[in-house]
């Protein structure tokens, strides 16, 4: 009898599929904060605008510069991998992605550093009086924090896909680092919507 190997499930379709479920489901989280900034932008406008003049532009400026930049380095480093006589070049590539996010990661703590000293804190002995002003800033550090924790985990995935594909490890392999790319690409994203929100409005109310 003639026997032949039933077609195997294509791995790469399994995996993309998961990781953009995987998206959606926190598009739906992030998509929570983005309502509750517009509805106490909406319900307490002056607060909201007051608060917005004292984030550090200068540094969330920066930072977006940081990230965009990363993440035209990710899609590289994924090209690179799919295409074997630049696969060299992965490594490389994903160590310099993981670096910016790091120092995003840095920026970020200094700019906590400066709110903490300036009294911007949500919590007793807050610096501004108007209304909406501390509710602002409360989903602010939410809002940062959480995306500060995915880039951490970003950073790692990056960080392990490169020293796995600088060592020829089977597992950092092009479909690996085209999933950690997308990952990377959501986070970029997400602070994208955050930036304008947070820095901008404030500037122009």
């Amino acid at each position: 009898m003639n026997t032949q190997a039933l077609p195997r499930p294509d791995e790469g379709f399994t995996a993309r599929l998961g990781m953009w479920v995987f998206l959606a489901s926190e598009v739906m989280f992030f998509g929570g904060i983005f309502v509750a900034y517009g509805y106490g932008r909406s319900h307490w406008p002056q607060g909201f605008a007051e608060a917005g003049r004292h984030t550090h532009v200068a540094i969330g400026t920066l930072n977006t510069a940081l990230l965009l930049t990363s993440s035209a380095i990710v899609a590289f480093a994924a090209a690179c991998a799919r295409h074997p006589p630049a696969r060299r070049w992965t490594a490389r590539l994903l160590w310099l992605t993981a670096s910016l996010g790091m120092a995003f990661v840095a920026l970020k703590g200094v700019e906590y550093a400066k709110e903490w000293h300036e009294q911007l804190v949500p919590g007793a002995g807050f610096a501004l009086a108007t209304p909406g002003a501390q509710l602002f800033y409360m989903l602010y550090f939410f809002a940062t924090g959480l995306h500060a924790l995915h880039l951490a985990i970003g950073i790692g995935l990056v960080g392990a896909l490169a020293w796995g594909s600088g060592r020829r490890r089977a597992w950092a392999d092009g479909e690996a680092v085209e999933m950690s790319a997308l990952y990377w690409h959501f986070v970029d994203i997400v602070w994208i919507f955050l930036y304008p929100l947070i820095y901008l409005l404030g500037r122009h109310a």
